[in-house]
């Protein structure tokens, strides 16, 4: 027995060490396969970019050759398309958002203005001098961006750089060097794309939008201490144990809302879950509140979780504001409320309450939007009547229900008539501009048993 057992050990550790070779092995296989599949993923993503880019390029160069409308539009259309198609896959490439932020903002409004001006030709206008010479300082701007990709490039394949090391936080000895190339590569792609002029259009993404300051706030200073007790008397100082405030970054002045953050810690709440919370430094108003608790055992409706979020507004002060749409999620559910004058619903001033669906308690608040567009506004009597701006709708467009309301459109507001209904069995909204009869905008509405929202 005791030579059997003499000759089985060691035969059984042969064959374990055996295996773990064997699984080291295909381990290491897995792990080299998996990195050459993610250094393809990036090295096409980056040649995509690097593609599309050169498409902006191209085609703005045809659009200031091309004198048709119709010519026009495609190319502004291919110009939209691809200008986002390079955002979108820029955004997955492994780097930060703050490498790449003027990168971005330049394909953004790239797209945004060629959209703009699809708009334009659609109502018949002809390109004007101002957008020629934006245009080509776009075409200016894309070829510059092509030539730093092209550089880019080079340096990349004359380093063997790996872009899929970039994701490994494990090679930081073998990615230090690479990392050199390719961050200094981008610094410099991205100081060229803030060399570019503001573009001042009528578009969502256009400068004097991006740039837009808060109108719907006081505009004296408050001070942090101020600002402190603003956001316990918001939040109810006998709920409140503790509070904080925390760093903002070096460049909060230059934020669209520039605002005090701090932590509040509730007596209900471990010390873990902190209720963040922001208050304007001009006014000292909370534009935002979110509180992360974990929400068990939602029993709430979601009717008695709006009345709960408009209950919360009022006592907050905010007046002859409406729900519109919400989303459920988490055992919570989020509510849009636009602020309503004269029975005219006036979307830019939203407010987004959340409500826990446990206890009804407000979990979050976000009045970001309201504060930016908030203002005293003389609306203008509609040109068209109802029945004018209902026949310039489809004939099969079953209508539901019609009023008035005031919808953003880039950097200015447009009073509409708000139309909605059903077309194929899909619920649908029409916006009429109540002016000229435009249609302005068409939003489907979808609806599930998690909430309602529009695309």
């Amino acid at each position: 027995m005791d030579k059997r057992r003499h000759i089985i050990a060691p035969a059984l550790l042969s064959l374990l060490l055996i295996a773990s070779l064997v699984w080291g092995y295909n381990q290491n296989q897995s792990r080299i396969n998996y990195e050459t599949a993610l250094e393809n993923t990036y090295q096409r993503l980056f040649f995509d970019i690097k593609k599309h880019v050169e498409n902006v390029q191209v085609n703005l160069s045809k659009a200031l050759v091309a004198s048709s409308k119709e010519q026009n539009v495609v190319l502004f259309s291919q110009i939209m398309n691809e200008a986002f198609f390079a955002k979108e896959k820029l955004s997955q490439m492994p780097i930060t958002h703050a490498e790449t932020a003027k990168t971005e903002k330049f394909l953004t409004q790239t797209a945004d203005y060629a959209s703009y001006l699809i708009k334009k030709h659609m109502q018949g206008e002809d390109i004007t001098q101002d957008q020629r010479e934006t245009l080509n300082s776009l075409q200016s701007n894309s070829q510059a961006f092509n030539q730093e990709l092209s550089k880019l490039h080079d340096s990349l394949m004359d380093s063997n750089f790996a872009l899929g090391a970039m994701s490994n936080q494990q090679k930081k000895n073998v990615e230090e060097g690479n990392n050199q190339v390719f961050q200094t590569s981008l610094v410099t792609m991205d100081k060229q794309m803030g060399k570019i002029p503001e573009l001042i259009y009528d578009g969502p993404f256009s400068d004097q939008i991006v740039n837009k300051k808060a109108v719907g706030l006081p505009k004296n200073d408050v001070s942090l201490n101020d600002a402190q007790k603003a956001a316990q008397d918001f939040f109810g100082r006998d709920r409140v144990k503790g509070i904080e405030a925390f760093e903002e970054g070096e460049h909060i002045n230059e934020a669209r809302l520039p605002a005090y953050t701090f932590h509040l810690y509730p007596n209900s709440q471990s010390k873990d879950l902190a209720v963040y919370m922001g208050v304007s430094r001009k006014g000292g108003k909370v534009v935002w509140m979110e509180n992360p608790r974990p929400v068990s055992n939602a029993k709430l409706s979601i009717k008695n979780a709006e009345e709960k979020a408009l209950k919360y507004l009022k006592e907050k002060g905010f007046e002859n504001m409406e729900a519109n749409y919400s989303l459920k999620y988490n055992g919570s559910i989020l509510f849009n409320f636009a602020n309503t004058q004269d029975d005219i619903t006036i979307y830019p001033d939203l407010i987004k309450v959340k409500v826990a669906l446990d206890t009804g308690e407000i979990v979050g608040f976000n009045a970001s939007a309201y504060y930016m567009n908030n203002q005293e506004r003389n609306i203008t009597s509609p040109h068209l009547t109802e029945e004018e701006a209902r026949a310039k709708i489809k004939t099969d467009f079953n209508i539901d229900s019609a009023r008035l309301a005031i919808i953003p459109s880039g950097a200015n507001e447009v009073l509409c008539y708000e139309f909605k209904g059903k077309y194929n069995k899909s619920d649908f909204i029409v916006y009429i501009n109540a002016l000229d009869g435009r249609e302005e905008q068409i939003l489907q509405i979808i609806k599930d048993e998690n909430g309602t929202l529009t695309f």
